[in-house]
């Protein structure tokens, strides 16, 4: 299967990338390669572009798609929260630019083979790196009941929570639930009729907490925006792009920290910690799709983008 992937707010990123054609631009999220040839077409002879991700997959698609551009290109297989060794590996001490589009990719939804999707029969895997050893089907068959319902009410802000981890735990009682068809049909069985008819699919909630937590999604975002922001030259920018309220809740206060990093008490007068910004916003509020980027793509419907550019 080819590995496609729509790249939601394109334009909107790669504009405020701010690109220079001899810098060195990092994506840390590489999927299909859509930001990147963006990156790539705006860099010259001596501009580098280093592509990180946790899918081999991607990595070799990305390879393929980006082979036509001069730029000096550098893929590595990685979590992109590990940007501070990656870089050092490279021999490369800071960057002008870097984006994250968070998420999984249209070509993980869409490949059954990964079980990322709900409207797909197939195995409970979701790992973006399959080889990691955590999959969805032992989150599903082994964590304990009131571990499901956390994650799913923490991950997912799932209302049906207790209820739905009720039911599973009642389900793999009698069988190991070991594909997403499977999990999604207990799921509907938990969740109330009347409930069912209103808003979006509804296993949506549940999927998403468990692909979170096979993948440590928030944990590697909460360690990856500080150690991006301190990579940055003076001027550098760093775009991240979330897909729901947890990543952008994330994002939004780790921006903010760096704004505005006082520890004083609100009552002093002056400030006497002596910490100061490094960094300022350049989009106050977060930068969301158009209409037209909408009809097109869909999926892009919960994008938000916000940047910050570093300041010395």
């Amino acid at each position: 299967m080819e590995f496609k992937h729509t790249s939601v707010l394109f334009s909107e990123t790669i504009k405020n990338l701010n690109i220079n054609p001899e810098g060195i631009y990092v994506d840390g999220t590489l999927g299909g390669g859509g930001h990147a040839s963006g990156i790539c077409e705006r860099l010259g002879q001596k501009g580098i572009f280093l592509g990180i991700d946790r899918d081999g997959d991607a990595i070799r698609a990305a390879e393929a798609r980006l082979n036509a551009y001069s730029c000096n290109k550098i893929f590595v297989r990685d979590n992109y929260s590990n940007i501070k060794n990656v870089l050092l590996d490279q021999g490369i001490e800071e960057i002008q630019g870097a984006v994250l589009d968070l998420g999984v990719s249209s070509f993980q939804l869409d490949n059954s083979e990964r079980g990322f999707s709900y409207m797909q029969d197939a195995p409970l895997d979701m790992r973006m790196n399959r080889e990691d050893s955590l999959t969805a089907e032992i989150v599903v068959n082994d964590y304990e009941q009131k571990d499901l319902t956390e994650l799913i009410k923490k991950y997912g802000e799932e209302r049906w929570a207790s209820r739905i981890s009720e039911f599973i735990v009642k389900e793999r009682k009698k069988k190991r639930i070991r594909t997403t068809g499977e999990l999604v049909d207990v799921i509907k069985a938990a969740i109330p009729a009347s409930a069912r008819r209103e808003g979006p699919h509804p296993a949506k909630r549940t999927f998403q907490a468990i692909r979170i937590e096979v993948n440590d999604e928030l944990g590697q975002l909460e360690r990856a925006v500080d150690e991006f922001v301190d990579v940055l030259c003076d001027g550098g920018r760093l775009c991240i792009i979330t897909f729901h309220s947890l990543e952008d809740r994330i994002v939004k206060e780790a921006f903010q920290r760096r704004v505005n990093p006082c520890t004083c008490p609100k009552e002093f007068p002056i400030c006497t910690c002596g910490k100061k910004p490094d960094v300022k916003k350049i989009s106050g509020k977060p930068i969301l799709p158009t209409p037209q980027e909408l009809e097109m793509n869909p999926r892009a419907r919960s994008a938000k983008l916000r940047v910050i550019e570093k300041k010395l």
